[in-house]
């Protein structure tokens, strides 16, 4: 008698940890995804910003006109990409790229760096710009935990019984960190 409640304690032991473990295992998969729907809501933040910003610029900037079609361009693109998370980050990095640009060449216009509505933008949008930072760094962390989850001992056993994917990270490719140059 005394063997079988020891059977059953064990065995009462590993369903409850086969339960904690699928539970932690989809907690994280929810936090993934929370993660990135913050990156997207920073996204449109800044995606909805950029018409005014653009505006603004206009009416100073009339024969640079390539940087804010260069900015069109890219929103257009943003708009229209996926919801596949690697290829939305190469939109909204090359976006970044432009507005970078957009900024850079602004400076050589005292009017339009003097003007309150354009620094007001200005403001809001380097704000976003931090927002989505952050957000992107928390999405990669959630992203990391997750995926060591599903790749490490015991953990990895629940995964593969219930086809857990390792998600992606939201990344910067090396050739969009480099700094801009404006020439004239």
């Amino acid at each position: 008698m005394n063997i079988w409640y020891i059977v059953w304690a064990v065995l009462a032991l590993l369903i409850l940890w086969f339960i904690f473990g699928y539970n932690r295992l989809i907690r994280f998969r929810y936090r993934a995804r929370e993660a990135l729907s913050d990156i997207e809501v920073q996204l449109k933040r800044r995606f909805d910003l950029i018409p005014n910003l653009v505006e603004s610029v206009k009416g100073y900037m009339a024969h640079e006109k390539t940087v804010l079609e260069d900015v069109t361009k890219a929103r257009a693109a943003v708009a229209g990409a996926s919801g596949d998370p690697l290829e939305r980050a190469e939109k909204e990095n090359m976006l970044s790229s432009t507005l970078k640009t957009l900024f850079a060449v602004a400076e050589n216009y005292p009017d339009l760096k003097a003007n309150a509505n354009f620094l007001d933008l200005q403001r809001e949008l380097a704000d976003t710009e931090n927002k989505i930072q952050a957000a992107r760094r928390f999405y990669n962390t959630t992203v990391m935990d997750l995926n060591t989850k599903i790749d490490t001992f015991p953990s990895n056993l629940i995964a593969n019984l219930f086809k857990f994917k390792e998600e992606p990270f939201f990344d910067i490719p090396e050739s969009e960190e480099k700094p801009i140059a404006v020439k004239f």
